[in-house]
């Protein structure tokens, strides 16, 4: 089997856990992965054993100084790549494209950039085929992820009308706490949609979805709470047998425990994953009420992972190396865990 050839663009929170999921899959290879900084994150990837490359020569001289072993610099990384996935932070990965545009690299954005810096936002539920052979796609943000994954759900069933969705998002990634984000606060987002609503119909136009959020002062999730008027009356099983269509969709019960998203953080850290990681949409099962032809429910969306799948299933299609979506999302899930 012949092996797409990943190249990773920063080494953060989300480039670290493409890298390892990359590893991972057996028709992948990671040639490498690329940063600017010089501290404990990017020796972790030495520990690890990845080739580590430097954005430029600068960074190189800084780097090699700190005693990291360098393979070259972003354009040794990208010549040697099928696919570059960009890990690098808001509106930096935009300035990037021209170089993988100029060497014919295929490559991927995450939700920070705008849809039009690649032309195509995917969602591996929603849009694989789409995506197949493109140049460049961008994985929309883990909200939208969740919103895409548990609307469409509810589509695919024929029960969904219209969707209004509040968001309470996290201040800031946990390993930044102690730089930012917010105390003894809540901060509103000014504008109703927010962003999350809209970016959903990117990926898919006849969602009637609104959206608003408020930043709240904790940093582990997103919580989301939704009202969803239905096409017709529906009981809580068949809304419950939509959301199974769709396999990272994960039901939790209140009643067991699970009250709170540090709650949910430590089971899954139980059971194994990674950094205590969330791919799923973590739906509470007990919680969710449907009344005539309303529904609503709350679920929690782990930032850090949810878009990790996403971005494996994407560099699939945008390389061809498998055109059926659902085969794909399968393997990724087995690779991961997702059951």
């Amino acid at each position: 089997m012949k092996k797409v050839k990943v190249g990773i663009n920063g080494y953060g929170v989300i480039g670290k856990r493409v890298a390892d999921a990359v590893v991972l899959q057996n028709d992948m290879e990671l040639v490498g992965v690329c940063d600017i900084v010089s501290d404990w994150r990017i020796k972790m990837a030495v520990d690890k054993e990845l080739p580590v490359y430097a954005f430029d020569d600068a960074f190189k001289k800084e780097m090699t100084t700190a005693g990291i072993p360098i393979e070259g610099n972003l354009d040794d990384l990208i010549a040697q790549s099928d696919l570059i996935v960009d890990c690098t932070p808001k509106s930096i990965a935009a300035k990037n494209i021209e170089k993988y545009k100029a060497s014919n690299t295929k490559f991927i954005l995450h939700g920070g950039e705008k849809h039009e810096t690649t032309g195509h936002s995917f969602s591996a539920e929603n849009n694989y085929e789409s995506a197949i052979n493109l140049d460049a796609t961008r994985v929309v943000s883990c909200n939208t992820t969740s919103i895409l994954r548990t609307l469409t759900a509810l589509k695919r069933a024929d029960l969904l009308d219209y969707a209004r969705g509040t968001l309470l998002r996290r201040a800031t990634d946990p390993w930044e706490s102690h730089l930012g984000g917010i105390m003894n606060t809540m901060v509103p987002e000014r504008d109703i949609p927010s962003h999350q609503g809209p970016d959903a119909q990117i990926v898919d136009p006849e969602l009637n979805v609104i959206t608003s959020a408020i930043k709240v002062p904790q940093t582990l999730s997103h919580l989301h709470y939704w009202n969803v008027k239905l096409k017709k009356h529906a009981t809580k099983d068949e809304v419950l047998n939509a959301f199974k269509t769709s396999s990272r969709i994960k039901f939790i019960n209140y009643d067991e425990g699970l009250v709170s998203n540090n709650t949910i953080k430590e089971m899954f850290l139980d059971m194994g994953r990674p950094w205590g990681d969330m791919y799923e949409v973590a739906i509470w099962e007990d919680m969710l009420k449907v009344q005539g032809d309303e529904l609503f429910y709350a679920y929690v969306v782990d930032n850090q992972a949810i878009v990790i799948p996403e971005t494996i299933d994407a560099i699939r299609a945008l390389t061809g190396i498998e055109k059926d979506g659902a085969k794909s999302i399968a393997k990724t899930n087995e690779s991961l865990g997702i059951i």
